[in-house]
């Protein structure tokens, strides 16, 4: 079932549910975008490498790992659940506060948020959710390019703003604030 590209009032988390199964979709601001074709094998085996990398980092605290596909419900306000106008499946997501999860995936901002750059994606995750997850208050945002073998990542300012990213290349360790200032190395998860 085709999803029509815009409508005036905009979407909601209700009408998202209701949406065939078997097609992958990010709502954002009412708009909904597919999430299609699946991400190429590369693109997979750095998820699967990084969420493993970050999962034993956060298997030893508070904070919990997830992969897409994983809904995060992003309220503008306090709306009621199927009100709520974005959606998104980051490729990663790290959650320390566990009030912010429940059955259905998360409502509210990550902790610390990753994309891994894809053709298909690539422009609306370095723009599009780089904006969203500012405004929303992710606190670390990971754009991972593993064509390019380096990662960028941006932490909310005192302001709650992203200055501009710390790059990290594939033979260094990138260091995440929001996990006690852990160091990943970057050959751990981006192929040569």
């Amino acid at each position: 079932m085709p999803i029509p590209k815009s409508r005036p009032e905009g979407y909601s988390y209700a009408d998202y549910l209701t949406w065939p199964d078997d097609e992958r979709w990010e709502l954002i601001d009412g708009s909904p975008y597919n999430m299609s074709p699946a991400p190429r094998r590369t693109h997979q085996r750095v998820l699967l490498a990084f969420a493993r990398v970050l999962s034993d980092i956060t298997d030893k605290d508070s904070c919990e790992t997830y992969v897409a596909p994983f809904d995060v419900r992003l309220p503008e306000q306090s709306v009621a659940d199927d009100e709520v106008q974005t959606v998104v499946q980051p490729d990663i997501v790290v959650y320390c506060r566990p009030e912010r999860l429940d059955e259905r995936g998360a409502i509210g901002a990550p902790d610390l948020a990753v994309e891994i750059l894809s053709e298909s994606t690539g422009y609306k995750d370095q723009t599009v959710k780089l904006a969203l997850y500012e405004r929303h208050g992710v606190r670390e945002y990971w754009i991972v390019n593993a064509d390019a073998g380096h990662v960028m990542v941006y932490r909310l300012n005192p302001e709650g703003k992203y200055g501009k990213p710390d790059y990290y290349l594939r033979s260094e360790s990138a260091v995440s604030e929001v996990l006690g200032g852990a160091k990943i190395p970057l050959a751990d998860f981006i192929p040569e």
